[in-house]
């Protein structure tokens, strides 16, 4: 008796999901298609795993796809972008992770309208499997050297048009102070690119620039008391943390040092020259990277047309069966409240900056809105 009411709940649950999922993947395979790309079982196979990991995140929260205040659109950004760069959101190590954020409709001046959108983070896996598969005439990826502060390390040395590698000797002891990509070319040459942590002082300046986006004056108070300060004196100083409303992500003792080696990741990767064999998918590469792009689509999503969802859902989250549902999410995330942003979800913002030249420490206005 007791199981067939465990199926009998389980059952609505199944086939409101079926039906989202249905819906997004069609929705997919179109704009695949518009844009001559054939979507392949691997391609298809990801889009589903993002819907349930997505609808899983969601459901966790409380919150249902067919929400009024949840941006489907964004939904299907995310999809897009999954599908044409082919990230899996349940590879392991992570390459994708999902989040969701309280974001502000309202014209500036008025009162301020809360929705939800779900947003995409792509974790350092993720730039490394982009570079392995769009990067510009490349051979051959070897792992990436992350560099303490009590490790032996010698920088490249440059002889004419011969290059004397770096040399690093492992102590396993100190803080992240920089990464080492050596990648080989077609031409069998190996070239080493180079992340420094101070450079990552820019990443998290653009977090916070996001983070106050709507205080210009705090925002402003905040770089002028920052300029002449490190990365690592920043994050230490409490008040600092709090003007800057800055995510513990970045300021807790637990995960400051894998946040700087992801950003100092991404910040390298992301310099490499890539090549697509398609606009399209060259386009969404753009959009996921361009936050100025993103925080555009962001403003928009107000006049987005959003699909409703009627059928019935158990009050209360029924656990996903390993064998179809079960999707776990790229990265897990904090709890949704009524902030304005969400304390680990601005991290797409910040990368773009890092291949740029910077006249200054203070950054633009930039998100990290997946679309």
């Amino acid at each position: 008796m007791a199981q067939k009411e465990a199926t009998t709940a389980v059952a609505p649950y199944r086939s409101f999901l079926a039906k989202v999922t249905d819906m997004f993947s069609g929705d997919i395979q179109n704009i695949m298609a518009e844009n001559r790309l054939e979507m392949t079982q691997y391609q298809k196979q990801i889009v589903v795993s993002g819907i349930q990991a997505i609808n899983e995140l969601l459901v966790n929260q409380g919150l249902k796809i067919n929400d009024k205040e949840i941006d489907v659109s964004n939904i299907t950004g995310i999809l897009k972008q999954l599908a044409a760069l082919q990230l899996n959101p349940v590879a392991d190590p992570a390459e994708v992770y999902f989040s969701i954020r309280n974001v502000n409709r309202a014209a500036k001046g008025q009162k301020p309208e809360w929705f939800k959108t779900v947003e995409m983070g792509v974790e350092g896996d993720g730039n490394d499997a982009l570079l392995a598969r769009f990067g510009r005439d490349i051979k051959e990826i070897h792992p990436f050297w992350a560099v303490r502060e009590q490790d032996k390390f010698s920088y490249p040395k440059h002889k004419g048009l011969e290059t004397l590698p770096p040399e690093w000797e492992e102590t396993g002891q100190g803080k992240f102070v920089r990464v080492i990509y050596p990648i080989t070319f077609d031409d069998d040459q190996t070239r080493y690119f180079i992340g420094e942590r101070e450079d990552v002082k820019r990443n998290l300046l653009a977090h916070v620039s996001q983070n106050l986006m709507h205080d210009k004056d705090i925002k402003d108070k905040f770089m002028n008391k920052v300029k002449d300060l490190s990365l690592d004196e920043i994050l230490d100083d409490a008040s600092l943390v709090q003007m800057g409303k800055i995510s513990p992500a970045w300021s807790s003792p637990q995960s400051r040092e894998s946040m700087i080696l992801r950003k100092m990741r991404n910040n390298v990767v992301r310099k490499i020259p890539k090549d697509f064999s398609n606009g399209f998918v060259a386009m969404t590469y753009q959009e996921s990277t361009d936050d100025s792009y993103n925080r555009m689509r962001r403003d928009v999503t107000a006049q987005a047309n959003q699909e409703e969802f009627t059928p019935d859902e158990p009050k209360q989250p029924v656990k996903l069966s390993q064998k179809h549902d079960d999707v776990p999410v790229g990265k897990p995330d904090e709890k949704a409240n009524n902030k304005p942003a969400e304390p680990e979800q601005q991290e797409k913002a910040e990368e773009t900056l890092a291949s740029q030249p910077a006249a200054d420490n203070t950054p633009q206005d930039k998100d990290e809105a997946p679309w």
